[in-house]
């Protein structure tokens, strides 16, 4: 499996409807790693770690969620780091 690493920033209805709660859970049943977070915009932030099928997985999962509207994903590679270990919502 090849890791990769996915810097994300999601816009639209994303804040106040269960988000990172999803991406916690999504991530963790995925095997991916990494952390989300809402910002000050209104946007939430995500680095993910795992393989394009895990990523792929995670986002459509949150995707499901009832209340969740992503409108656009800035998506940026990032290095992978070699040393993370879990995911978790700041």
């Amino acid at each position: 499996m090849k890791k990769i690493r996915r810097h994300i920033v999601f816009t639209g209805w994303v804040q106040g409807v269960g988000f990172r709660w999803r991406a916690m859970h999504a991530a963790e049943a995925a095997g991916a790693t990494g952390w989300v977070r809402n910002e000050y915009d209104g946007s939430v932030t995500m680095e993910i770690q795992g393989s394009e099928e895990q990523i792929d997985r995670v986002i459509s999962f949150i995707e499901q969620g009832r209340y969740v509207k992503i409108r656009n994903m800035q998506v940026k590679t990032i290095p992978v780091d070699p040393k993370e270990r879990g995911f978790y919502a700041d």
